[in-house]
């Protein structure tokens, strides 16, 4: 007896074969038809053959119990599971025919497994019978090959589809798998991908098929029009703009894609539509759409026209709006912060903004009250025409109190570093704006991921509080630094180390040593450079951005040495982009001397030009006295240990400061002031600082800049990393006393030298810097950074201007160090010293505009792209200074 189901149809026939003692052939053939329409009816779709010499009637089901089951044919999967799965058990009482067989050969298909499936009684004796289940496995997977796609087209299918090596394969599958290829090259723009897969076997494996995939993609298809129909209040080109992703193959459209995808299609209709709602127009549909292949141009590229009619409908406008359950505010208040006024053309968008996602919308407005049970529901009452009226019916609830603040994810940060940064205090009423500060502060410790800050509000309704939990990660901020770099003839190293989470309390704590003390949010540097007996510099900084644990009152020292020989350095050159010194200058660099000296010079009454032993002047007129042709001066420094007769810079400094936050106009506004000590000394330095030296062109001895800076800024940018909103401006002024009137000295005396005139530097110093970033897309990722910078040196005497404290303007504003004391600023696309003397400028000015956008902002690497267009200028004299004239790059 044998029962079999056929996969491939519903239809089910039934064989019937029994042994009769020599009936004649007629009455045969009309049982047999007899034994067939009843197996029609039957709903065990079986069929049925006799091999042991025992009758089965259709009409009259016989009960038999199961004495065993044993499963034939397969060879991969576990015969004991299979029994279990089909239902049909030993000791099982079951009807033949019935349903116990039809379910155990239905489950079996159910499978996937199997090209075939039959049961068949091998025995039967009395009412028991011993059952065979034969099944027929599909074909494994062995191999995958493809054609017509590259290596990360493969992965992508691979990913899409699932076939996986080793895995049965059904003609479903295949099906299914053809399918999925074809949606996704059609995502990719490929509107006419074909798809075959050959199935064929592995000779080398067993009951094993290589599929073969080949993909001939064709040609990317692009949009060649988009046509517009039943538009007549607003224009084509406004429509057209509005679908973002859907474009024409225009020259308006040069930046967009043309590309046709259909899931971008299907969001452009709803921009479409969102067009036409912000417009007034809110009954606007798309009654239909079509997309059609066309063949353009010489060659006949595919293409194809996008073609929608819309119906607008009418136009609609607000009409009264009324407030009902406000107690707390006045109808009259409210509609001033709704902001929309009776008359205005509809916009739904705009409604949902003012109530809901405005930074100074109506629920904020309730929600830093401490409103957090707050509820609105605009409810729209009746049309009238073309207006529609508004009933704003709202339930102001109970203010909610602030019962816990709760800090999670601090794993290496203190608690009282987050803690003293977050606005929201037990206690309080419930502030959205202060949560919303609050992160922001916690993000501009640099502690923390800014994107994994997360401030989890808990609203406990039953008792009238909220808990507050702010959700940090934590992010490496420590910094070591192990660089070196060759240019110039020497090699430049540098070894630095920078904990940004330092905690000097825990100092001599040993057990706090892992591997340093830290924790406390205090700022450690230490670094050190060098190129040999060129160059050397160390500097050692520590910042306390709470002095005292109580304020955010910051404080810092810094200490720094710098040693120059220039003479130990075996090849290097100066080089003057004005050329040599001749002609007339306002700084005194003209006539004739046998030492260069001559005119009128504001440094002293030494002024440089003519003929020199010391190679300047190659005549010519220039209003800053440099004329002739570029100097270059190459030395091939002493190899000796001997220093006497080496050119030498030494740099010693020591800075103290002391910041503040105001809370007028707004706490974003800080002060900062920093007392400095700059000890100069310079040896055998002529060549360099020529506006020093004395009688015989040298300059030795010894200068101090001494100077207090004050900093007035406000900063208010949401992520120092990758800012997307916010602006930051600073107003600092660095000055010394003016030592000249003080001590009464006469600067134009010919008794005073140079030594005497600069041992005690004397300037004011004067820079603004501002920069704003806006976001441009709605996921406020691109962004629009603008900025301006404007610099200024001046001096109390005309006759005694600072030899240092310039501007150095141009090049990548990067340098291995600060040989003069000036600073540098970036202008990119000039080379360095090509718009300011080495000594600086006293005058500058710098405009930057910058779009902005994130690769990755993971907390181990920030990383982003940015377009940018940048303009400056600077000038050794104020007079000379032209704001409008700048250097574009």
């Amino acid at each position: 007896m044998i029962f079999r189901t056929e996969r491939g149809d519903l239809e089910k026939s039934v064989n019937s074969y029994f042994s009769i003692f020599n009936m004649i052939r007629l009455l045969k053939k009309l049982i047999l038809l007899f034994v067939l329409i009843i197996a029609l009816n039957q709903q065990s779709f079986s069929q049925i053959t006799d091999d042991t010499n025992f009758s089965i009637y259709y009409a009259s089901p016989r009960k038999y119990t199961i004495a065993d089951v044993q499963i034939s044919g397969i060879k991969y999967l576990d015969k004991t599971v299979l029994v279990q799965l089909s239902g049909l058990l030993p000791g099982q009482e079951i009807e033949i025919p019935g349903e116990a067989i039809t379910n155990a050969i239905n489950k079996m298909w159910q499978q996937g497994l199997f090209s075939d499936v039959r049961i068949t009684a091998t025995k039967v004796v009395d009412n028991q019978i011993w059952l065979d289940i034969y099944l027929q496995e599909r074909p494994r997977l062995s191999d995958i090959n493809f054609y017509g796609v590259n290596k990360s087209e493969q992965d992508d299918i691979t990913e899409k589809v699932l076939l996986l090596k080793g895995s049965q394969i059904t003609d479903n599958q295949i099906i299914n798998a053809e399918k999925a290829i074809k949606n996704l090259f059609l995502a990719k723009g490929f509107l006419n991908t074909e798809v075959t897969i050959l199935q064929r076997d592995d000779t080398t494996t067993n009951n094993s098929v290589i599929l073969d995939i080949n993909v001939d993609k064709k040609e990317k298809v692009k949009v060649n029009d988009v046509i517009i129909n039943g538009n007549k209040e607003i224009a084509d080109r406004v429509l057209e703009r509005a679908m973002k992703k859907t474009n024409a193959k225009e020259l308006k459209n040069f930046f967009r894609t043309k590309k046709f995808l259909q899931e971008e299609y299907e969001k452009d209709k709803v921009n479409l539509i969102d067009k036409y709602n912000e417009k007034g127009f809110r009954d606007a549909i798309i009654v239909d759409d079509s997309i059609y292949q066309v063949e353009v141009g010489r060659k006949n590229k595919p293409r194809v026209n996008v073609e929608i009619e819309i119906d607008e409908g009418n136009k609609y406008y607000f009409g009264d709006i009324k407030w009902v359950g406000n107690t707390v505010y006045s109808s009259e208040h409210l509609n001033n912060v709704l902001g929309i006024e009776k008359g205005e053309v509809f916009n739904h968008s705009i409604l949902e903004k003012q109530l809901f996602d405005n930074d100074i919308g109506l629920n904020n407005l309730y929600l830093n009250e401490g409103y957090l049970f707050f509820d609105l529901q605009p409810i729209e009452v009746s049309i009238d025409n073309d207006t529609i009226n508004y009933e704003m019916r709202m339930r102001e609830g109970k203010q909610a109190t602030i019962d816990r603040v709760l800090i999670t994810g601090n794993t290496k940060t203190h608690e009282h570093v987050a803690r003293r940064e977050i606005r929201t205090y037990p206690g309080d009423l419930f502030n959205k704006s202060a949560i919303i500060r609050s992160v922001r502060e916690l993000s501009q410790l640099g502690h923390f991921d800014p994107e994994a800050i997360n401030p989890d509000v808990r609203p406990k309704p039953e008792d009238g509080t909220v808990d507050i939990e702010y959700q940090l990660e934590e992010k490496a901020n420590d910094q070591i630094e192990l660089s070196g770099g060759f240019g110039a003839g020497m090699f430049v190293g540098s070894v630095g180390l920078k904990f940004a989470n330092f905690s000097m309390r825990n100092f001599f704590n040993k057990e706090a040593w892992r591997p340093l003390p830290t924790g406390d949010g205090q700022t450690l540097s230490l670094r050190y450079q060098t190129s040999g007996r060129y160059y050397r510099t160390v500097s050692l900084s520590f910042v306390e951005p709470w002095l005292g644990g109580k304020k955010p009152n910051s404080f810092s020292l810094s200490l720094s040495h710098t040693r120059i020989n220039y003479s130990a350095n075996k090849y290097y050159q100066t080089y003057s982009p004005y050329g040599s010194y001749g002609g007339y200058s306002p700084y005194g660099y003209g006539g004739y001397s046998p030492y260069g000296y001559g005119g009128y010079s504001p440094y002293g009454n030494y002024g440089y030009g003519g003929y020199s032993p010391y190679g300047y002047g190659y005549g010519g007129y220039d209003p800053y006295g440099y004329g002739g042709y570029p100097q270059y001066q190459y030395n091939y420094g002493a190899e000796d240990d001997d220093e006497a007769n080496d050119q030498i810079w030494e740099t010693t400094a020591i800075a103290m400061g002391y910041g503040y936050r105001l809370s007028f106009p707004d706490d974003y506004f800080t002060v900062y002031h920093e007392l400095s000590l700059e000890h100069y000394l310079l040896r055998n330095m002529g060549s360099y600082f020529y506006f020093l030296a004395d009688e015989n062109g040298q300059v030795n001895g010894t200068f101090n800049n001494f100077s207090l800076k004050t900093a007035f800024g406000r900063n208010s940018i949401d992520n120092p990393l990758y800012s997307r909103s916010g602006s930051q401006f600073s107003l600092t002024l660095k000055a010394t006393p003016p030592f000249s009137l003080m001590s009464g000295q006469n600067s134009t005396s010919a008794d005073l030298t140079n030594k005497e005139k600069y041992k005690w530097i004397e300037y004011h110093k004067w820079l603004f810097k501002g920069q704003v970033f806006n976001p441009l897309s709605r996921n406020l990722n691109l962004v629009l950074r603008t900025s301006a910078e404007v610099g200024f040196l001046g001096y109390y005497d005309a006759n005694r201007p600072s030899p240092f404290e310039g501007f150095i303007v141009c090049g990548s504003g990067m340098s291995g160090y600060n040989m003069y004391g000036t600073d540098y600023v970036a202008l990119r696309g000039y080379r360095d010293f090509s718009l300011s003397p080495s000594t600086g400028s006293k005058m500058y000015s710098k405009f930057t505009m910058e779009m902005r956008y994130p690769i990755t902002l993971k907390p181990s690497a920030t990383i982003y792209a940015l377009t940018f267009l940048e303009g400056g200028n600077a000038d050794v004299n104020f007079q000379n200074y032209n704001p409008f004239k700048l250097y574009r790059s």
